[in-house]
């Protein structure tokens, strides 16, 4: 007989006890700050190439947005610049389960955008340009081939793109999984180990300083997610990056209503292992506003007036927070990161009431469903909605991977291997020169081309 799934199954990621490590190593050849998903799995890569890496975390593996995500592992509707890493993430995330030896949810079940117009169903049309580009089998299905795949809804479709060979992944076990992983090729994997600062030594990097002590090194990389920008602004580097909270909830079994991915104007859904649905709100997202909100303002118009529908801003508690951090700190004591070992942000009450809502609207089948579980995240974003990764010439060893704006979880293994690459100098055939940091400063024009 199976075990009750916990109420709390996806939240205890996050609000379990934290341990500190009993020593930390004197040096490593790469530190990585940054426990989410794209920082472990850089970690497993370089663990696996021989490479003396130690992982620094400051609250928990996996405890914020790469514990918190939809858990959508898809190739579709990708920006143009992200393709040849998610079509290379999608082939570890195949093989990853047998590899690593512990299961982490996935299941190629497909993702589908349902339309609700034509001209929306158009707009959709337009990317199968770029799946044949890409040999990826994408195509549009009418609303009779629609219903093969999705099953009790209430609504009427134009018809959906549909991509077969996308899949879905638990997030509260892939990440922590692949940590593990990389501490078995002999990664050390640090929790609740926060990183203060770098020093350098000769104009370039030579250690970073933790709050347990100083680790020696030449080769830094912040995957720090949410955290990256004001790690990056206490060194006089600009990370243009602003927060949006997402809020999802966890479902009881319900009826059989699809097996993979859905998206369209009401929710976004996919099934879970255990049975239930992971649900967000088609159109809602939250932004708070913060000081960086007015430094970034002009950077980040474009994807403002992309996303002004679904986006809602408020000012409350995260501007005075923001305001009140300290630009700099000093390295022998408390830093931000230790005051908040993890960001947790409560989901918004009114986008529940509309996934409630929206889900019987649109499954009415769903309505004996329980919400037993709800949680919220802070997805970090970049102006143009596509990641920044750069070595910063300014100091040289210090490397920056943030601003992967929703998309993290999905491409997050063929990041980590392109990651790899990028600190070990070896040629992954990933070209990351279209993620450069520096685009941001350079002139090149900001265009954003997928959403959060």
């Amino acid at each position: 007989m199976s075990e009750p799934v916990p109420v709390d199954l996806v939240a205890q990621t996050w609000e379990r006890a934290l341990k500190a490590p009993a020593k930390i190593p004197a040096s490593a050849d790469v530190v990585i700050i940054g426990g989410g998903i794209v920082g472990v799995c850089t970690a497993w890569f370089l663990a696996k190439q021989g490479v003396n890496v130690t992982l620094c975390e400051k609250g928990h593996i996996a405890g914020e947005q790469s514990g918190r995500n939809w858990g959508w592992v898809r190739v579709q509707a990708r920006d143009t610049r992200e393709m040849p890493m998610i079509i290379d993430s999608l082939n570890i995330w195949r093989g990853l389960a047998d590899e690593i030896g512990e299961d982490v949810g996935y299941v190629q079940t497909g993702t589908l955008f349902a339309a609700s117009s034509d001209a929306q169903l158009e707009k959709f049309s337009a990317w199968l340009k770029v799946a044949d580009e890409y040999g990826i089998d994408t195509r549009i299905l009418s609303p009779e081939d629609l219903a093969q795949h999705v099953r009790g809804h209430a609504v009427t479709w134009r018809g959906a793109m549909y991509t077969a060979t996308d899949a879905r992944a638990e997030p509260h076990k892939a990440t922590t999984a692949i940590a593990r992983a990389a501490a078995r090729k002999g990664a050390t994997v640090l929790s609740a180990c926060a990183v203060r600062g770098i020093e350098t030594a000769g104009g370039r990097v030579s250690a970073v300083v933790t709050e347990h002590g100083r680790i020696r090194t030449s080769v830094v990389l912040c995957a720090a997610g949410a955290w990256s920008s004001m790690f990056c602004r206490a060194l006089g580097v600009s990370v243009p990056q602003l927060k949006v909270r997402g809020t999802v909830v966890r479902t009881s079994g319900g009826d059989d209503v699809l097996d993979g991915n859905l998206f369209d104007d009401h929710l976004g859904i996919r099934r879970r292992q255990d049975g239930g649905y992971t649900i967000a709100h088609g159109t809602m997202l939250d932004h708070p506003i913060t000081p960086a909100t007015f430094r970034f303002a002009f950077k980040f118009l474009p994807a403002l007036m992309q996303e002004h529908k679904g986006l809602r801003l408020s000012i409350g508690r995260e501007f005075l927070d923001e305001w009140r951090t300290p630009k700099t700190w000093a390295l022998d004591d408390i830093s931000p990161f230790e005051k908040t070992r993890v960001l947790n942000p409560a989901p918004n009450p009114k986008v529940v009431r509309g996934i409630r809502q929206n889900m019987k609207r649109v499954f009415p089948g769903l309505a004996s469903a329980q919400i037993v579980e709800a949680w919220a995240g802070m997805v970090e974003t970049s102006p143009d909605v596509v990641p920044m990764i750069e070595q910063i010439a300014s100091i040289p060893g210090f490397h920056v991977a943030t601003g992967f704006s929703g998309h993290g979880f999905g491409i997050g293994p063929g990041a980590g291997r392109a990651l790899a690459g990028l600190l070990t100098g070896s040629d992954t055939g990933i070209d990351l020169t279209p993620f450069r940091l520096s685009r941001f400063f350079d002139g090149t024009p900001i265009r954003p081309q997928a959403s959060v």
